[in-house]
């Protein structure tokens, strides 16, 4: 399993708030991490950050997983707990009340992924079927696509487009989407925040993420090309390849 991780503060923005990781425990199992920081002044970017570093430093010490309920639950644990410390921290420490971060993750064996997201923070799975977003947008824009007051080209265009329904760090009861799905030899998982998602459509980052480039080459120009039009957001994104490789560990 090979994978690659890359985070870019965009052009417009003075700092990162977006945060993530490949992370391989001793038990040479991959997590993968993105985390896209909001609220408070400067405060999204200690948000991502407490979410990715909590997870990372959870996931050295886990048990090898074995199962799709071992890695659900471990997950969902994981995250709630993260939730808690991250609204702890803001009631008290006033420059961060109101913050919060995005969170998708997934865990990556070599019978199955299993993934967490909470947000608008996007996984996808390319395999020779195609390529399918496999979370869905906790999104006001996404929520009136899906009861059918507006098409998923309004959506592109809706003035309330970064409007979350949920963030990590928001409310003390949260619920997590979790799912498990299988995966091949030469399938490329990328999870990524929507300051790429909001600069390539889907049918953009199949075509670079499918082909057999490097992976540090395509995240590359994915955020590359994310920067030639506008790079108004942070651009962050993970990407694992099941190639039966050396795993390969990078930080946030």
């Amino acid at each position: 399993m090979n994978g690659y991780f890359l985070t870019d503060r965009g052009q417009v923005r003075n700092h990162n708030e977006d945060a993530g990781g490949l992370f391989v425990n001793g038990r040479h199992q991959t997590l993968a991490v993105v985390a896209d920081g909001m609220g408070g002044h400067r405060a999204g970017d200690v948000a991502s950050e407490m979410a990715t570093s909590y997870l990372h430093n959870h996931w050295q010490s886990a048990d090898k997983i074995t199962s799709p309920d071992q890695a659900e639950s471990w997950l969902e644990q994981a995250i709630h707990s993260i939730n808690q410390t991250i609204l702890d921290y803001s009631r008290t420490n006033e420059e961060c009340k109101g913050m919060g971060t995005t969170i998708v993750a997934a865990i990556c064996t070599t019978e199955f992924i299993t993934i967490a997201h909470i947000g608008d923070s996007r996984c996808y799975l390319a395999n020779h079927y195609g390529f399918k977003q496999v979370t869905e947008d906790h999104s006001l824009v996404n929520e009136l696509v899906r009861s059918g007051q507006i098409t998923k080209e309004d959506a592109e265009q809706h003035p309330r487009k970064n409007v979350l329904l949920k963030a990590l760090g928001t409310e003390p009861d949260l619920t997590i989407d979790i799912k498990t799905l299988g995966w091949e030899q030469d399938d490329v998982l990328l999870l990524c925040s929507d300051g790429l998602t909001n600069k390539l459509n889907d049918e953009e980052l199949f075509e670079l993420v499918k082909n057999p480039l490097e992976l540090e080459e395509a995240a590359n120009k994915l955020v590359q090309i994310a920067n030639e039009r506008g790079g108004e957001d942070n651009i962050t994104l993970a990407l694992v390849h099941f190639d039966h490789s050396n795993e390969k560990e990078g930080g946030s």
